[in-house]
């Protein structure tokens, strides 16, 4: 089937899709993807006995049915789809990268846009070749503004989401030790996150750039720019309270940049001062699409994070910063670092393996390792195959062993940072804090 008719009855059934036979809604479309594991066409009669109007489908031996759309491929069908949909909408589109920080700098910049725009963002980690086509078939003729997430392991990958998402805008938090496995190294890493900034090129897109960050000021150094940090010649000069556990954080615009030395800080619930960039960039998207100031900073303050990134956490025995989601030398270093820093009392710190490293990995395990005894943070448990493999002491293999060290001897009254890799399941041990 031709994409246009295709897109006719995507239209027709109010843009409604599922990839999963569990989501099913009447008339909607299912497109049975494969994977590792499954294989979606063997679901695709369920999905019409529970309501689906088609199943698009690539088994060419499954039987003829009125219901079934053949093509060549499930996957590559969902991706034409999404791009087409890409180009009949007229609204800007804002893409979004990098190495640490972008599922929250997202959510802030989609919390400031929506004071004022009908906003649709990405939901959770949906940022691979599969998320970003699913979050592009949500936009609606409703939606004013989209704001895109795009998750990378290797080169090329951001290429192609780009040229389904079409971005008219780019944003990269930064470039940093991430998947170094699937990138083949850190310049491997910037040569992959920097084509969001070379497909902006190719339609004289924008980037949202971090000034302060020169890497990525080199990278786009051919790119219209809207600059933030800590350059009063930038579109946007910020400054923050380095002392307090919580982002605090003032902005001002490049012609008041001579108020920003008395500004009141905006108090955050992000715990972390590497998150300080990412609420600036969001004031700074707010700012350049003519978000009110006051409402800017009402969102950048009201914003909770409830995802296992840079929250807090009360317990009954406990303070808990909870920063488990993923992690990698960068984010890792920058989390023990302003730990240090804080004032809390009765500082503790459960540490999971970083994944995906390759070559670097028993180096750059041993690098936190190192850090720790530098800053002598010396209560410490350390999970996970890697980290145990170089240090027996303080030390568990798996999180279930740690688990069960912590319930035979409780932890109370301290604050506890708990950072490492989604692979080492470090909620488990959350359950015994």
């Amino acid at each position: 089937m031709d994409i246009i008719s295709l897109y006719t009855k995507f239209v027709n059934c109010k843009q409604n899709i599922t990839t999963d036979t569990r989501k099913i809604t009447k008339d909607c479309i299912y497109f049975a993807l494969k994977g590792e594991r499954f294989n979606g066409n063997d679901f695709a009669e369920q999905a019409i006995k529970e309501g689906a109007s088609y199943a698009i489908v690539d088994d060419i031996s499954l039987p003829k049915n009125d219901h079934y759309i053949f093509v060549e491929d499930v996957l590559n069908a969902l991706q034409q789809l999404a791009n087409y949909h890409r180009k009949q909408l007229h609204i800007p589109v804002i893409g979004i990268t990098g190495s640490n920080g972008k599922t929250t700098t997202k959510e802030l910049i989609h919390a400031v846009l929506s004071t004022k725009y009908n906003t649709q963002y990405t939901q959770g980690n949906l940022n691979n070749h599969i998320g970003v086509p699913l979050t592009l078939l949500t936009i609606t003729p409703q939606h004013q503004i989209a704001v895109i997430e795009m998750g990378a392991n290797h080169q090329q990958e951001i290429d192609m989401l780009c040229r389904i998402a079409e971005p008219d805008f780019g944003i990269i938090t930064n470039i940093g030790k991430a998947h170094l496995e699937g990138f083949g190294g850190i310049e491997g890493v910037k040569k992959g996150k920097s084509e969001l900034y070379k497909y902006l090129l190719t339609k004289n897109g924008t980037v949202f750039l971090h000034g302060d960050d020169e890497v990525l000021a080199d990278l786009a150094k051919e790119n219209n720019k809207v600059t933030y940090g800590t350059n009063k010649l930038y579109d946007i000069v910020g400054k923050c309270n380095k002392n307090s556990l919580f982002v605090e954080l003032a902005w001002r615009t490049r012609s008041k940049a001579s108020e920003l030395k008395n500004a009141d800080y905006i108090k955050t619930n992000l715990v972390g001062i590497y998150n300080y960039n990412n609420t600036l960039c969001a004031a700074c998207v707010g700012n350049y699409f003519k978000v009110e100031e006051d409402l800017i900073n009402q969102a950048i303050q009201n914003y909770t994070p409830n995802n296992n990134r840079s929250q807090l956490k009360q317990t009954n025995n406990n303070t808990l910063i909870l920063d488990y989601y993923n992690a990698n030398p960068n984010s890792m270093q920058a989390a023990i670092n302003n730990f240090y820093d804080t004032d809390a009392p009765a500082k503790m710190l459960i540490l999971g393996d970083m994944l995906e490293l390759g070559a670097e990995s028993m180096t750059e395990h041993q690098a936190i390792i190192a850090l720790l005894n530098k800053k002598q943070l010396n209560d410490y448990l350390l999970v996970g195959p890697i980290f145990s493999s170089l240090q027996k002491e303080k030390s568990f293999a798996t999180a279930k062993q740690a688990f069960e060290f912590l319930q035979a001897n409780p932890v109370k009254n301290k604050t506890i940072l708990i950072k490492g890799s989604r692979g080492i399941a470090l909620e488990e041990v959350v359950k015994t804090l």
